[in-house]
């Protein structure tokens, strides 16, 4: 949980929501020769109607080659449960060049299915598609389990995707750049009166639990619960910790225990881990275990962290600086 990680590197907009709940059920999915089935729409003044696609794919798609496309997608699970959402998890959309399609039955060619202005729902087969697209093993949570007396059924992976601008290379740089500098403005001003919010938060907590905490001026309160006698840990250098993350409720979503108490080692303010970390750790002495309470901008922010982090959660890490290398 620690670490940043960019699962699947697609993008979700606005209209995939819309499109996944009013067409979900509604009439039978074609399928192409290599087994993807599909549903494609075309907006026409804001309605979705059906759209075909040949079988052999989109006879236009060869003019578009060569060009950027920026796609809005979400991914599910065979249980319709959201496996990926970037709106929230990157809150831009991806930006892929079109190019001749090589590999048949996974995302490239699904893609190639959509005209700008499309949305589609896409199903395919798990194993396919993490073989085809993903080049890694199926998770285990994606597959059913088989039966005392039965096989499990094919489990299917959905993908709702809005086909979105067409653009120039020169053009996709330019707008993205645009938006990064958009959209950090606005994290920034979010952050910054979500850490008043959080402080409040923190301060109650730490009221309730009598505790005695020191405040780091960037929002970050400690409680050193065994001081250490070693050096401080300078930027760069290879730190280990041994941990216990959880949320203010006391729920337990990470620790040094599930992983056989091995201790995680990072270099130290490179940005391998939240900034709660990177600033969290450099205050304590090796040997220190303390309690770390951490506000949401410097943890997992508006955006929270899959299903055990909600969005603006302060958190608390139980830590011991076990090494400075």
């Amino acid at each position: 949980m620690l670490l940043q990680r960019n699962f699947l590197s697609l993008a979700l907009a606005a209209g995939v929501m819309s499109l996944a709940s009013c067409t979900k059920g509604g009439g039978d999915f074609a399928k192409t020769p290599s087994g993807i089935e599909y549903k494609v729409f075309k907006n026409e003044g804001g309605k979705y109607s059906g759209r075909e696609v040949a079988a052999t794919g989109d006879e236009t798609y060869k003019s578009r080659l060569g060009k950027i496309l920026a796609l809005n997608v979400e991914y599910r699970t065979y249980k319709d449960s959201i496996l990926f959402n970037s709106r929230k998890q990157q809150g831009l959309p991806m930006r892929i060049e079109l190019q001749d399609v090589k590999v048949k039955g996974g995302i490239e060619e699904a893609i190639a299915m959509l005209q700008p202005g499309d949305s589609a729902i896409f199903r395919f087969n798990v194993d396919t598609i993490f073989a085809k697209s993903f080049k890694q093993p199926v998770p285990p949570f994606m597959k059913p389990k088989a039966g005392k007396d039965a096989k499990a059924e094919p489990a299917f992976m959905t993908m709702y995707v809005k086909a979105d601008k067409l653009q120039t290379r020169e053009e996709a740089t330019a707008d993205q750049q645009k938006q990064m500098e958009e959209q950090q403005k606005k994290m920034m001003a979010y952050a910054e009166e979500q850490i008043k919010k959080d402080d409040v938060i923190l301060q109650d907590y730490i009221k309730k639990n009598n505790l005695t905490a020191k405040k780091d001026p960037s929002g970050i309160y400690y409680v050193v619960t065994k001081p250490g006698t070693g050096a401080a840990p300078k930027q760069g250098q290879t730190v280990s910790v041994l941990y216990k993350g959880s949320l203010l409720d006391g729920k337990v979503f990470d620790s040094s225990e599930k992983m056989g108490n091995k201790p995680i080692e990072f270099p130290l303010g490179v940005g391998q881990v939240i900034p709660g970390w990177d600033k969290g750790i450099a205050l304590l002495n090796k040997g220190t275990k303390a309690t770390l309470l951490i506000p949401s901008s410097l943890a997992y922010g508006q955006r929270g962290a899959g299903q055990d982090i909600p969005a603006d959660a302060p958190l608390r890490f139980d830590v011991e600086l076990v090494d400075v290398k």
